[in-house]
């Protein structure tokens, strides 16, 4: 399920319910996940992760969340997307905790042959896909989630939080 977008190229995708122009590009979450989402109710296959406010940002925290995803997706039968769930999550929560103000929340929703990994954070600031050079340390996370995804994105659902989404096909 690709978004077909022109942007693909170029590796970033970023979706929102407002309307800053710069989230204008790509594809918006699959009808499903902004269901659950926006209204806020509970999916079919639906697990919460919530992070103390301690270790929000404590490195730690990405092997809490792998070990939750891992947990999780074989309690489900799900295990065929564990490792790429798992490469994502880590992508996502360590973004939370550099650029987000510490991590709040990770969901993971199964639907159908979809799973989606929700991570929540203190902060509006839109994700940048980066374009690093050869010896950057850092700035591959988003462009891996892109990689690994059929969709991903960003949501603002209202006060000081962001929710960042990604899509994988199982």
């Amino acid at each position: 399920m690709g978004n077909g977008s022109p942007d693909r190229a170029s590796g970033a995708r970023m979706t929102t319910f407002d309307a800053r122009p710069q989230a204008a590009i790509g594809s918006g979450p699959p009808g499903w996940l902004s269901n659950i989402l926006v209204d806020g109710r509970a999916g079919e296959c639906d697990a919460v992760f919530p992070f103390h406010q301690r270790a929000a940002l404590e490195p730690a925290c990405v092997a809490t969340a792998r070990r939750f995803v891992d947990q999780t997706l074989t309690s489900w039968g799900v295990v065929e997307v564990a490792f790429d769930a798992q490469l994502v999550v880590s992508e996502l929560v360590t973004n939370a905790m550099r650029h987000g103000g510490g991590v709040v929340q990770l969901r993971l929703l199964a639907h159908r042959a979809e799973l989606a990994c929700v991570v929540t954070d203190h902060s509006q600031t839109v994700p940048v896909a980066a374009a690093p050079d050869v010896f950057s340390e850092y700035g591959r996370g988003l462009r891996l989630v892109d990689a690994l995804c059929t969709a991903w994105g960003w949501l603002a659902p209202g006060g000081t939080r962001k929710l960042v989404w990604a899509v994988l096909a199982g």
